[in-house]
């Protein structure tokens, strides 16, 4: 009973919000955070008594659920950052534009996530996987630019090619296999051929891999962080990529669990991601997206550790636990970075880092005036140059070549210093 209430409680919320939001917009701040705060209790409560539910008849064979180990760690999680979220969004939200349509949507997409987590078998998670992708496709889009409308194609031609990929998977293993209850699957797969079970793999692979953001279906993760709101992007880059690692960890251990053959293959788009989401962060320029190539890279290092699991026979177990930590850490990480980054941009309306790191903006200097510690700093400042001024001045002496060998190398210096820390018109 207690996973159907975790999957239905926001979607039922979710249908409230319209109508309070015409008597009263402080109403819906209320039923986010109520609702995101009972699904907490709820998932802390799975954790204490396992439970499962069925609901047959639905989509032909039924939706079944089950709680558990990594599932019940996941809920708990998703609904941790969902209230921390929502504690964010009102200010976020202050004076916006379609703010209701933004909170409905990010209730139905806490339901579909819960129902991700809590999947008994892959059909189960499939319907619930192409919820989420379709109604976390109102973030990106949200603010309604052009960015954000180009970034929202992006991100559904990701989701749908990745959401067709999977179901050709599925189809391929409930033909061969006769289920798709994630229990029964490891003995049936073990009496499918290699040919069979790599493909199956890695069509599952594609699927739950665009949603994590791994190479090559990388790319609506940088064009999305960008425009979306904050709070949306905590989210997107902090749980729902790990959705897609979710995935991607269920089919290593039912279809392949303890397969080295595996592991090597995963391990190249796992390595690639690792390092194009580092270079790409480099060489950003805008602070959300920095964060959000920053996340591709420490997906693929989740994903390393995957295939670590498999690589490493009787020391899997390791590589595993070592994943699930990562992926904790990771997502409460970027939730705090993305929340940090809705901060700046509500007092400097601005992420672009060239105008962040010059110091006369008025909005950083704003946020510097007002901070305690800044204030005494200054003080210390102030004093020490008052300090440097009362004393006697000692006789100049002149400087010979700069240290790098060259006399116009101070000039080079200077010149890069300028060209990188430059104010944008």
């Amino acid at each position: 009973m207690i996973p159907m209430l975790l999957v239905l409680l926001p979607m039922l919320a979710a249908a409230a919000v319209y109508p309070l939001d015409r008597r009263d917009a402080r109403g819906v701040n209320v039923l986010l955070l109520a609702s995101a705060a009972l699904e907490l209790l709820l998932a802390l409560s799975l954790l204490l008594v396992p439970a499962v539910a069925d609901a047959p008849g639905v989509c032909g064979t039924g939706l079944r659920f089950t709680s558990g180990s990594m599932r019940s760690v996941m809920c708990v999680l998703a609904a941790f950052m969902w209230l921390m979220t929502a504690l964010a969004s009102p200010e976020y939200f202050d004076g916006a534009r379609c703010n209701a349509r933004y909170f409905a949507f990010c209730l139905w997409t806490l339901g579909a996530l819960e129902g991700v987590f809590l999947a008994a078998d892959l059909l189960t998670l499939l319907v619930f996987f192409e919820i989420m992708s379709f109604t976390s496709y109102v973030w990106v889009v949200q603010n309604e630019t052009p960015e954000a409308i180009r970034a929202s194609e992006t991100y559904l031609f990701i989701a749908v090619i990745g959401g067709l990929t999977m179901l050709t998977g599925l189809f391929l293993l409930y033909n061969a296999c006769g289920t798709v209850e994630l229990e029964a699957l490891p003995e049936k797969a073990a009496a499918l051929s290699d040919s069979l079970r790599y493909t199956v793999g890695v069509c599952l692979l594609v699927g739950f891999g665009a949603k994590a953001g791994m190479f090559p279906l990388h790319i609506w993760l940088p064009k999305a962080h960008p425009v979306a709101p904050a709070p949306a992007s905590a989210l997107l880059s902090g749980i729902l990529t790990k959705s897609g690692v979710f995935g991607v960890v269920a089919v290593t251990a039912v279809l392949f669990g303890g397969v080295s053959g595996w592991g090597r293959l995963l391990l190249v788009p796992a390595a690639v991601t690792m390092f194009l989401g580092a270079l790409l962060a480099v060489f950003s320029v805008d602070l959300k997206r920095t964060l959000a190539c920053s996340s591709m890279s420490q997906i693929g290092f989740i994903l390393t550790g995957v295939s670590m699991a498999n690589l490493l026979g009787e020391h899997g177990a390791i590589a595993g636990c070592g994943t699930v930590l990562h992926m904790l850490n990771h997502s409460l990480i970027k939730l705090t970075l993305f929340v940090a980054a809705g901060v700046v941009y509500c007092n400097v309306h601005s992420l672009p880092l060239g105008r962040l790191l010059h110091r006369g903006h008025p909005g950083l200097r704003r946020l510097h005036q007002q901070d305690p510690a800044a204030r005494e700093h200054r003080r210390i400042r102030r004093a020490r140059r008052r300090a440097r001024r009362q004393r006697p001045a000692l006789p100049r002496r002149r400087m010979g070549v700069p240290a790098l060998g060259r006399p116009d190398a101070g000039l080079y210096g200077a010149a890069v210093l300028h060209f990188v820390y430059r104010p944008e018109a």
